[in-house]
């Protein structure tokens, strides 16, 4: 290895269910380049699960959306999106105040990234790397609660508690809301969800607990006012519909690849004027985008991750070397795990 290359260490999805440790030289960057030296990066439970079981949709690019990772959805191939590092070199049109900073970028997982300095989001001082790393996340969370317009006195329900359930029950837990009910059926994420107070949680898997929150939503009223969708699996949404009343709105924050399942469109569906949309980060939604740009939610998810300190929520961090044994956990006993993260 020449004094101008740099030795990366990357993580390639070989095969369903495969996970390889992949090494490459790099150059020194040029022009507008930046190298950076990856410090930590997330490990996406929802979608890049769909990646390593073989789940994504097979007529579409991995994510269109990002640079990073336009490329054929096919094996082998890398994956993750939230990488923090240091910039340790920069081409010659780089503004050298960049050298040394620390930054966000979306990319799969890699030791040292080379790419354009404009793919960079430099991590405010008095953000830890660890706290940045759900840049993407709290964004996502952010998107939801911009697209749910949650009214002061409303009664909302959550559908999954991994980390962007997590980080949406945190937010709209400083709403005036009248009551915020979260479902999971790990007991490790009911309790985290249990943190931020008026939040309570409830196992749908528990007879009981279904029996108490129906109760609760149905006793003298007519179901949840909003319902977001956020377990990854499409059958959840009957569980919204039942859960749903008159005029009541549901948000699908969920990715399911090219997972299906019927639905119970009759009944509650019908007469009950449902609204049913999807919520998706990628974009400003129409009715924002006039006065809203990605750059102002960049500012308000800073300022969110502040307030939570979102890296509590990190319960494994594992060596880059040791990558294969994690992603088995999360297939296996995903019960076990809130936060896997992936330290180089």
């Amino acid at each position: 290895m020449s004094q101008t290359e740099t030795l990366c260490r990357s993580i390639s999805f070989s095969g369903q269910r495969s996970v390889t440790l992949t090494q490459e030289l790099l150059p020194k960057p040029n022009g507008e380049q930046v190298l950076i030296e990856t410090l930590c990066s997330a490990i996406s439970a929802g979608t890049e699960m769909l990646v390593y079981r073989g789940q994504l949709p097979k007529d579409m690019a991995v994510d269109s959306g990002l640079e990073a990772l336009e490329f054929p959805n096919a094996y082998p191939m890398p994956y993750g999106y939230a990488c923090v590092g240091i910039v340790i070199e920069c081409g010659d049109e780089v503004d050298r105040n960049l050298l040394g900073k620390t930054v966000f970028i979306f990319h799969p997982h890699s030791s040292h990234i080379l790419t354009s300095a404009q793919a960079c989001i430099v991590v405010p001082e008095g953000i830890a790397p660890e706290a940045a790393l759900f840049l993407a996340n709290m964004e996502t969370a952010i998107n939801l609660a911009q697209d749910i317009g949650p009214l002061l006195g409303e009664r909302g329900v959550i559908l999954g508690q991994g980390i962007v359930g997590l980080l949406l029950s945190a937010l709209l837990s400083e709403f005036p809301l009248s009551a915020l009910y979260a479902l999971d059926n790990f007991e490790q994420r009911r309790e985290q969800a249990n943190r931020f107070e008026p939040v309570q949680s409830f196992a749908p898997s528990s007879a009981e607990d279904m029996h108490c929150l129906r109760e609760k939503l149905f006793d003298g009223v007519d179901g949840a006012d909003f319902i977001a969708e956020l377990t990854g699996s499409p059958d959840a949404l009957n569980l919204a519909i039942d859960l749903s009343g008159y005029g009541s709105r549901i948000i699908i924050g969920s990715w399911y690849g090219d997972k299906s399942a019927p639905l119970s469109l009759g009944g509650k569906v019908h007469r009950n004027r449902l609204t049913i949309y999807s919520s998706q980060v990628s974009t400003i939604a129409p009715q924002l985008s006039a006065r809203w740009t990605k750059e102002r939610r960049f500012d308000v998810v800073w300022d969110a991750i502040r307030r939570h300190q979102p890296q509590k929520l990190i319960s494994d961090r594992v060596r880059i070397e040791d990558a294969s044994g994690i992603y088995d956990r999360l297939d296996s006993s995903p019960e076990n795990i809130v936060q896997a993260v992936l330290v180089y």
